[in-house]
């Protein structure tokens, strides 16, 4: 069974981006973006870059670890926001919304209805695991769905912000096993969780 894997930038204090959701890594952002960091995503998880970098990078690898992005509707605004309906073509990609009638790009499936049923569809598919990109609020809908968690813990603290899971996420304890870690020397930890059964 196909797993899904919430592979997100975090900062030490828990934050995915700041408290107005704006891209962080974005021209006017403030995450840091070492060399080494786009180095290791290029050779490790290629497919997760978006389809500018992987030009600009020159990378054609279609990537080992996921085939199918899913993300919620502001997230996805970010990269409206920056100029492209759909900043992985080379994956099948999905958008979770409650308010859009139909999807901005023919190649992005919109997906209206309830996430949880959606993603459980997916998992039941032939493929390779599903990549989470966000944003907090579709991850914390799918607290209970995810498999795995890939944390890229950033060397920064924000003080407030969006948190992993969302600002509306309940209180549900959970233990995670450490499965893998790559510590960069640029200072961000690249740390690999598994769900305990």
């Amino acid at each position: 069974m196909r797993k899904l894997v919430y592979f997100i930038a975090v900062t030490l204090d828990g934050f995915i981006a700041g408290p107005d959701g704006a891209d962080p890594t974005g021209p006017d952002g403030f995450w840091p973006i070492p060399a080494d960091y786009v180095q290791h995503l290029a050779a490790e998880y290629p497919e997760t870059l978006p389809a500018p970098a992987r030009a600009a990078l020159s990378i054609t690898a279609e990537g080992t670890h996921f085939d199918t992005v899913i993300e919620g509707r502001k997230t996805y605004e970010i990269g409206v926001a920056a100029g492209t309906t759909n900043a992985y073509p080379h994956l099948r990609h999905l958008l979770f919304s409650t308010k859009l009638t139909e999807s901005p790009d023919p190649s992005v499936e919109l997906v209206t209805g309830d996430a949880v049923a959606k993603v459980r569809e997916l998992k039941q598919e032939e493929g390779k695991d599903i990549w989470l990109i966000g944003g907090g609020e579709l991850a914390g809908a799918l607290y209970a769905e995810i498999d795995q968690l890939i944390v890229k813990l950033a060397p920064l603290t924000t003080g407030a912000g969006i948190p992993l899971f969302g600002r509306s996420t309940a209180f549900d304890p959970h233990v995670w096993n450490l499965t893998d870690h790559t510590v960069l020397d640029g200072g961000t930890a690249f740390l690999t969780y598994t769900r305990t059964s």
